[in-house]
């Protein structure tokens, strides 16, 4: 893959804010209108209309210590055995949620997120499992994708091997970086050989797949430090890595605020150590799926890719399209027919509204045709970085050109500088111009500048 470079006039148009797209509208559009009695409405309506599978997501929100770049809902606590009480007001959620659902909506992905799901026990995590198998219709055949996301440094082999009995097939272990430096910065000393220990116990124990994360762009790193945290890597062969662009918003995400902003690197360094981390994973022979994930090319997600069945939701980018997401526990969100529902961040808020039989719902969003219309647009180039107009004219029943005539009118602009090329039928985004998807689906955001002229913070897209 060659290098990638953008002038300066490029660079100064394009290094702007804006939404990762996790969603669209994205949650800040989310509003407290918004009810359970909605959200029943689609539940029912999902229930009637399609039957599809479900994909599960568990919000385990404690961490024993705390990661300063970290931007997760999350509760810093030495006490284990606030876990137990979570656990009870969660199980209580399972009930409410599956009493909404038809049993014989089988269960194909199901994911534990955090915060650190591994601060519960091994005994706690069984138990998790085997409510949940009480009132969905979890799969028996190991061919769901149930995944948990690991911590390393607190989670021995003894325990991947007992999690992969009790039914996980897939880890995701949280790296960011090798370096010493980088560590101490950011206040996550994780020695390679906890981490590699971790990766040989998943593969010891059978698990489908192993997946890495990792972040560029924290306080200290180098374009030569970060080659060397990849190098090592690459060498475990692991089935996935996400690379995520730090997003450095301290009057957001208060543990930031111990960062030193001195240490961090330059955008323009930021974005050669993304553009040289690409040459190198592809090099050893990884599939760039997109914005920040790759795979090997015989993972499942890129043959999604591959078939246009890739799909991105508040977990990054998903082969289960088909699946209505039902997410449990504080801050989650679910996404069910046409509507996004969160649950409450606040603990207190969280018990209290389970101690009185109510879903723990916050705000939420009934999609319009128009949201329908644009979600389904940016999911494309997020996905599969190109857009058919008669496709989508078939499915909506409009002149594309006619609808979108302003945006075909920003997007020339992008043509010009070959991020994109533009014809009567459609789009294509070139490589350049996967680097900079966010800006290109910033295009069709019918909320973005309303969102900007409000004052809403968005993370840096270089």
């Amino acid at each position: 893959m060659k290098t990638l470079h953008l002038s300066k006039e490029q660079f100064d148009r394009y290094n702007t804010s804006g939404p990762r797209y996790t969603s669209y509208p994205t949650a800040i559009e989310f509003h407290e209108r918004f009810t359970q009695t909605d959200y029943e409405a689609a539940a029912e309506r999902s229930n009637q209309e399609n039957n599809k599978p479900l994909s599960l997501y568990y919000h385990i929100p404690f961490c024993d210590t705390i990661c300063f770049y970290c931007a997760c809902n999350k509760i810093a606590t030495k006490d284990r055995s606030k876990a137990e009480t979570y656990l009870k007001a969660l199980f209580k959620e399972i009930e409410i949620q599956a009493a909404l659902y038809d049993a014989g909506r089988t269960v194909d992905q199901l994911h534990l997120g955090g915060g650190t799901p591994t601060f519960i026990s091994l005994e706690q995590m069984q138990s998790l499992f085997t409510k949940t198998a009480q009132h969905f219709n979890l799969r028996n055949d190991d061919k769901g994708e149930y995944s948990i996301e690991i911590d390393p440094r607190e989670c021995s082999p003894e325990m991947v091997a007992g999690l992969r009995k009790i039914g996980f097939n897939r880890l995701s272990l949280g790296v960011q970086d090798f370096d010493t430096k980088v560590q101490k910065a950011v206040n996550r000393l994780q020695p390679e050989q906890l981490t590699y220990q971790t990766i040989d116990a998943a593969r010891a124990n059978g698990f489908h797949s192993v997946s890495v994360d990792l972040i560029y762009g924290l306080p200290l790193q180098s374009v030569d430090s970060f080659a060397t945290t990849l190098d090592k890597i690459i060498e475990t062969s692991v089935d996935r890595i996400s690379l995520f662009n730090y997003a450095h918003l301290p009057h957001v995400f208060k543990p930031q605020r111990r960062i030193n902003e001195d240490q961090l690197p330059a955008a323009e360094d930021k974005l050669i150590i993304f553009n040289q981390s690409i040459q190198q994973l592809t090099d050893a022979g990884y599939v760039y799926i997109g914005m920040d994930h790759f795979a090997k090319a015989s993972d499942p997600m890129t043959d999604a890719q591959k078939n246009g069945e890739l799909h991105r939701n508040f977990q990054g980018y998903s082969t289960h399209a088909q699946c209505d997401m039902v997410a449990m526990g504080v801050s989650s969100i679910s996404e069910v027919n046409n509507v996004y529902s969160q649950n409450t961040k606040v603990l207190e808020e969280y018990y209290a509204a389970i101690d009185d039989n109510r879903l723990p719902i916050e705000k939420g969003i009934t999609l319009s045709n128009d949201d329908m219309l644009r979600k389904h647009i940016i999911e494309q180039l997020m996905c599969n970085f190109s857009l058919d107009y008669s496709q989508i004219e078939k499915r909506y029943q409009l002149n594309f050109k006619d609808y979108f005539s302003d945006e075909l009118l920003a997007l020339q602009t992008m043509h010009d500088d070959e991020l994109l090329v533009l014809n009567n039928k459609g789009l294509t985004v070139n490589m350049l111009g996967r680097l900079l998807i966010r800006n290109i689906c910033m295009i069709f955001d019918a909320y973005y500048k309303k969102a900007q002229q409000g004052g809403q913070r968005f993370s840096k897209v270089i």
